[in-house]
This record gives structure tokens, sequence and C-alpha cells, in this order.
């Protein structure tokens, strides 16, 4: 990776240019990564949209249609740390090639099984927590590679272009797309899915490279393989040592928790407090994924004028302000704007997160470190959505909104040194582990 580290007179984050003046391209190999991924999440996305829909064809029990989003979710908290471990012992790639063909038959079977008359909600569950278990073990993977993939000093880049990818397809295509091709026919939006599922499989397979980390074994190992549960603890432990990382992670699990309280309920105050129907209440999230998509496409170039510290600082007051409006304002025209500029914040602060792990992380490492975080992530998540209604429905409809806003600036005046220029800018330094894995091959 000698030739992908920072030129010491460039500003921290500043593509390196080429002979001819121009940034580094990101290259073959990321464009059929990007494809991949894109194409998965436009199937994820319809799968999420279409698997309620049948459900509620099926029966009218709250209980049973909320189930489904319980299985999915479910393989976050199982599955996110074995599954980083898992990343960081194969190779990365074939990993995610496997994923996607089981994706395929899990999806296959269950389209099949509708269109010939025979759906079961009981299947469906099972195909859903086969595909998303499957998906927690693709995005950890698929973390882990792009270091392998693009320069280092195009990560943010990237990062941008990976999760614009899948917020388009998720939430500006997937809604409207899934729900008119389940009213041709509840089988297709599945079948579909398998196809995107299948696309991503191929793309993934045409990536040229290996990528296996090699596992570091100690002496006191004897030079054989670590426990599951070691392995987790040595990633959990070296995240907890680094304290931009470690800030991070935390504060993601802390905010998701507030802001999926507040989205639980949003539906209430759409229709209680701004007086919208059911256009404008999907509008409001129309709103935030056009935010996110205008952030992903923008993100490395704002995140160099401002810098990844202001960026994040600004971030932590967006989060604050959102959650302000949503609690103070009547007006829909205010939380829409609070909602663009929230998504734009949240692309923004992914590709920061994301690229500063990936550069700080050693390579044996990165499956490990990229799952604890999604599991961190996924539990602030699950939380949120068992609070919001449970505090809404005790202290009123804007109760979980100021308690996010109290949350916000908490953790933005508790954390606000952490994220100072010296710190984060020492994180675009060529990390210590590269620098002795560069001396090391230049002795031999």
């Amino acid at each position: 990776m000698g030739t992908d580290q920072q030129a010491p007179n460039r500003p921290p984050g500043t593509p390196t240019p080429t002979s001819s003046g121009a940034p580094v391209p990101l290259g073959p190999r990321f464009a059929k990564l990007w494809a991949a991924s894109t194409a998965s999440a436009l199937g994820s996305g319809l799968s999420t949209i279409a698997a309620p829909l049948l459900v509620a064809s099926r029966t009218s029990d709250p209980v049973v249609v909320s189930a489904a989003a319980g299985v999915a979710w479910l393989p976050w908290l199982l599955f996110a740390l074995p599954g980083g471990v898992l990343v960081d012992r194969v190779d990365r790639r074939r990993l995610m090639v496997v994923v996607d063909w089981v994706r395929v038959a899990a999806m296959a079977a269950l389209a099949a099984a509708i269109a010939t008359g025979h759906p079961s909600i009981a299947l469906l569950y099972a195909v859903l927590f086969v595909i998303n278990t499957g998906e927690v073990v693709f995005r950890s993977a698929s973390q882990a590679m792009i270091p392998a993939v693009v320069p280092r000093e195009r990560l943010e880049r990237a990062n941008g272009w990976l999760l614009g990818g899948v917020t388009l397809m998720q939430q500006m295509v997937a809604g409207p797309l899934g729900g008119f091709l389940f009213l041709l026919a509840a089988s297709i939006p599945f079948f579909v899915n398998a196809g995107t599922y299948a696309a991503s499989a191929i793309l993934i397979a045409a990536v040229a490279g290996r990528y296996r980390a090699e596992p570091r074994e100690t002496a006191a190992e004897g030079g054989t393989r670590s426990s599951v549960r070691a392995d987790i603890g040595e990633g959990f432990r070296w995240l907890m040592r680094q304290r931009v990382l470690r800030t991070m992670a935390v504060l993601i699990g802390m905010l998701n928790v507030t802001l999926t309280a507040a989205l639980a309920v949003l539906v209430l105050l759409a229709r209680e407090r701004l007086h919208l129907g059911s256009v404008g209440y999907g509008a409001l999230f129309t709103c935030m994924a056009v935010g996110g998509i205008l952030g992903s496409v923008v993100g490395d170039r704002l995140v160099d004028r401002v810098g990844a510290t202001w960026t994040v600082r600004i971030g932590l007051l967006i989060e604050a302000g959102l959650h302000l409006a949503l609690a103070a304002s009547r007006s829909s025209w205010l939380i829409g704007f609070a909602l663009f500029a929230f998504g734009v914040h949240g692309s923004l602060w992914t590709i920061v997160a994301s690229s500063l792990r990936q550069r700080l992380t050693p390579p044996h490492m990165q499956g490990r470190v990229g799952s604890t975080n999604l599991f961190i992530a996924a539990g602030g998540n699950c939380v949120g959505a068992l609070l919001g209604g449970v505090v809404a429905a005790r202290f009123g409809i804007t109760a979980p909104y100021w308690a996010g806003f109290a949350v916000a600036v908490l953790v933005s005046a508790t954390t606000w040194r952490v994220f100072d220029r010296a710190t984060v800018s020492a994180a675009y330094r060529t990390p210590a582990f590269e620098e002795a894995a560069a001396a090391a091959a230049a002795a031999q």
C-alpha cells in the first residue's frame, strides 16, 4: 500500500493527483463493487417494501405484521460480531459471492412459493432472516474490501459513491417501484430481488484480486488460530483503545436510539401537528433521502474544504437542530428542510466515520472492527424503536424529540474536544502498522 501513501506536503484527505494533474481514479475494481452494492440495495429495498405488504394481505394482526421487521433486525444483533470474525478469516470477495448466491436461492424459493399460490408467513420470516444475516456479513466484507480496492487518499470519495448508490435505490427508487410491482403480482418484487442478488454475485466475482487478510499469530497462541470469542474480544478491545473511533461508535449508538425513536412516531407527528396526509408524510422521508444523496455525491469535496473536524462538529449541531425542529415547530416546510439537512449530515458522517475507521484499522481486523460498529448501531436502532412509542404514549407526542434534542446537546458538549483538528488530522497520516509493513517489505 506504499503507493497509496499521502504526500507529506499535501493537506490531510486531499486526493493525490496523477501525472496529468487529475485526481487518482477509483478504478474498474471499485466500479464493479459499486454496481454490485447498488444492485443489491435495489433488491433489498424492494423486499423491504413488499414483505409487509405480503403479510398485511394475509393477516390484519399488528403483531404478525410488525414481527416481519423484528425478524429483519434480529440478525444484526446475533451475527454482526461473529460475522466480522468470518470476514477477517476468509477471502472477502469470495465470501460476498457465496452470500449473494445463498440469498438468490432463498429469495427465489419465496418468490416461487408466492407465484404458485403457496405463500407462507413462516417462509417469509425464514427468508427475511436468511437474507438479513447475509446482509450483515456482506456489508462487513464490503467495507473491509474498500481499502484494498481504492487508493487510501480516495476513501472519502469511494464511501460517498457507495452510500449514494444505496440511498438512491433504497430510499428513492425501491419505494414506488416495489409498491407498483407488488400490484402487478405479489411475487414480482421478490423475483426481481433474487435477480439483483445474482447480478451482484456476478459483478463481485469479476473483481480481480485476492482479499484475504493474513491473520496475526502470536507465540502465546503457538501458531494456531484463536477462538471466535477471542477474535471478537480482540477487535472490541482494539476499538475501545482508539479514542476517535471509540467516541464515534458510542455516539452513533446513542444517536441511533434517539433518531429511531423519533422516526418511529413521525407518522403521528405528521398527522397530529403538521396535518399531513400519507403523501405529505412520505415527502418528509423524500426530503431526507434527497439530502442524503446530495451529501454522498459532494461529501468528499465538502470534507476536503471544511475538514473532518468541523464536518463532525457541525453534524452534531444539525442532529440537535433536527430534534428541536420536530419538537417545537408546526411548519412542515421547516421540518422538511431540517430532514433534508439531516440527510446531508448523515451522509457526511458516514463518509468520515467509515474512512477514518478504514484508515486506522489494521487490515487483519477490518471485518471485526467494522462489525462491532454495525452491532452498536443496530443495538441503538432496536432500543430506539422500542422506546419511541413508549415515551410518546407516556409523555406526549413531542417527548421523544425533546429527549433527542437533550441527548444531542449533551453529546455535542461532551465530545466537542475529542474531534479537535490535530487528533483527526493524525488519522489521515499513514498508520504505524502500514509504516512497519513497508519497512519490513523494504528490508526483505
